[in-house]
């Protein structure tokens, strides 16, 4: 499949690679945009996964907690000029306070709002995730609202059994900058697993690791890999000699949300 210079372009953003790189990717995936940047991780020439100058939207998170009751809104934007003014944050968090004290389907019903809002900021603006937990009886709840610019960016909810406030909005402090995609390693899909499993040995194999050792090291990637997306086997943001399960003892999460903007 032939490919054009925007492509190289479209794939030196996504992956980090440097041009020429990204052209040999491409030409060895027959322009497969998916499967260049598969190549270019296994040859250890694609950036980190984590990249701080990923584009994202703009917008705000509302958070309302209210006892056993807890709701976290999105509201998106095009600028951040908007998404600061005062007309845009009090809708959101006007729409957080109605879903926790109703449900997420309340949203719905302010669409003529969220039109008059788009018609006198000019701008377009959607409603993007909605969270809501009503805790069991004897759980806690708690939650952490990181803001930036005045309005909230990044929203955690966390539900904990046997365990106290304060331990479980730690927990939600440490989610809120670790961002875990799962709760515990046996959350991973098997499909995500054995994907990352093939990719370690092929980088193994092509940093020209001995073939005897390549299961120990693959084993050792992967008990990497489990640490940057499991929650449960993180390594707790303010001690790092602790994961989070060692932080829980014997408490239990029963579940977590987190919404960020972008």
């Amino acid at each position: 499949m032939p490919f054009t210079a925007k492509d190289v372009q479209a794939l030196r953003q996504a992956t980090g690679a440097g041009m020429m790189d990204a052209k040999r990717a491409l030409d060895a995936s027959d322009g497969d945009a998916e499967a260049a940047a598969q190549w270019l991780r296994e040859k250890g020439l694609a950036a980190a996964a984590k990249r701080d100058d990923r584009e994202s939207s703009q917008g705000a998170v509302a958070l309302f907690v209210d006892g056993n009751v807890g709701s976290i809104v999105e509201l998106k934007c095009e600028t951040d000029f908007v998404a600061q003014s005062e007309h845009f944050k009090k809708l959101a968090s006007d729409l957080a306070a109605l879903v926790a004290h109703h449900d997420e389907k309340v949203v719905d019903q302010r669409a003529k709002e969220i039109e008059d809002l788009r018609i006198t900021l000019k701008e377009k603006i959607d409603v993007g995730d909605v969270v809501r937990f009503e805790a069991a009886d004897g759980d806690v709840l708690d939650s952490y609202l990181h803001v930036q610019g005045g309005r909230g960016v990044n929203a955690v909810l966390v539900e904990l059994a046997g365990g106290s406030a304060q331990l479980a909005h730690d927990i939600a402090v440490h989610i809120a900058f670790a961002r875990p995609r799962y709760l515990s390693k046996d959350d991973v899909p098997a499909d995500v697993v054995e994907h990352e499993r093939q990719t370690f040995e092929a980088i193994s194999r092509n940093e020209g690791k001995p073939e005897k050792a390549l299961p120990k090291i693959v084993e050792g990637r992967l008990g990497g890999f489990f640490k940057e997306v499991a929650l449960l086997e993180q390594p707790y943001a303010k001690d790092d000699k602790q994961t989070i399960s060692q932080l829980l003892g014997g408490a239990r999460i029963v579940r977590y949300a987190q919404v960020e903007i972008g």
